[in-house]
């Protein structure tokens, strides 16, 4: 994926992979990467809500952290 802009490091490179494609190290699950998304954008993910079939349920469900290290 390429992030250009808004708060991201510039010229920097997140992980490492091997040979096959496979990421072994700086994994970023599709819930980090929502919530480094969202607060780039402003928004607490833990606070954003909504509710669906009597439940409450958040965009990033309980997995998703903010990843500091490609932020500026």
């Amino acid at each position: 994926m390429l992030a250009v802009g808004g708060g991201m490091k510039s010229g920097f490179r997140y992980g490492a992979d091997s040979v096959s494609g496979a990421a072994i190290e700086g994994k970023m699950y599709l819930h980090d990467l929502h919530a480094t998304m969202l607060h780039l954008l402003g928004l607490d993910h833990t606070k954003l809500t909504y509710p669906y079939g009597g439940r409450n349920f958040r965009l990033t469900e309980v997995y998703g952290n903010v990843v500091q290290d490609i932020l500026v």
